[in-house]
């Protein structure tokens, strides 16, 4: 068993909410993450995965437990964890050479270092020929290639990925999907990723964490024992998928009938 890289003890957020109202977002989440390893948080919109990894970056510490990333207490966010969004984040005016090399400039790397480190990113992440383009420029997966290249910059031992490929087209999102496998093989990163699609984390995941509709706790934490490159139109996929369906489609149903009594009190 490897090491814990993450250690999420005893989690819970609780937002002050209308009226004096308050809104539990996370109860009592305990995880344990090796190191190296990949881990998807599923689950229906509102069931905390977002707040959940928020917390771990340090955007919005929990209202109680504790967070350990590296052996370190979570207290604000870090360079040790790299957080990739949907919405890429990029600076529009800044090139996707600048974009990238922006965090190591800010750690005041020597400038050959930094042109090394930006040069072997664009090449990986087959970005070279557009160094010189502007965000505006580029498609959306270029766009989070540029986003992901510049997490990479910083070598963060952690990478935490907020539904990094939901607003892609199907065949731009697998690309991605295959090439952030590829770097997380090669550079052995601890990867949490927040994904509302079961079929996106059975392709991506070693492990994956199945949430409950607010408030968020733990439903399922199950290994995928499938082998890579993974298949989905394999049965051993598709079963899989079946299984992880009937887990998040409770919790849909519970946020609908959450949504009904909150609508027939109003």
């Amino acid at each position: 068993m490897k090491s814990a890289h993450i250690v999420i003890s005893g989690v819970s957020k609780v937002f002050s909410g209308s009226a004096g109202k308050e809104l539990v977002a996370l109860r009592d989440i305990d995880l344990e993450i090796p190191r190296g390893q990949f881990i998807c948080l599923l689950g229906p919109s509102g069931c905390g995965k977002s707040t959940l990894l928020n917390a771990v970056a340090g955007f919005a510490p929990p209202s109680s437990g504790s967070i350990v990333a590296g052996g370190m207490a979570v207290r604000g966010p870090g360079p040790d964890r790299g957080m990739v969004f949907q919405e890429y984040a990029l600076f529009p005016w800044m090139t996707v050479e600048e974009n990238v090399a922006f965090g190591l400039q800010i750690k005041r790397l020597p400038k050959p270092e930094i042109a090394r480190r930006v040069a072997t990113l664009l090449a990986t992440l087959s970005l070279a020929d557009f160094r010189q383009r502007y965000p505006k420029d580029l498609s959306g997966g270029m766009r989070q290639r540029v986003a992901i290249a510049r997490v990479l910059a910083l070598d963060s031992p952690i990478m935490l990925m907020d539904e990094p490929f939901g607003a892609l087209d199907a065949l731009t999102r697998r690309n991605l999907q295959d090439e952030l496998l590829r770097i997380w093989a090669e550079l052995k990163k601890t990867i949490l990723f927040v994904t509302h699609s079961i079929e996106e984390a059975i392709y991506l995941a070693d492990r994956i964490v199945v949430m409950t509709y607010r408030p968020g706790t733990v439903k399922r934490d199950l290994l995928v024992g499938l082998p890579r490159i993974r298949d989905p139109a394999a049965p051993e996929f598709n079963a899989l998928k079946r299984e992880l369906g009937l887990l998040v489609m409770e919790e849909q149903q519970r946020h609908h009938h959450d949504e009904l009594r909150m609508a027939a009190v109003d």
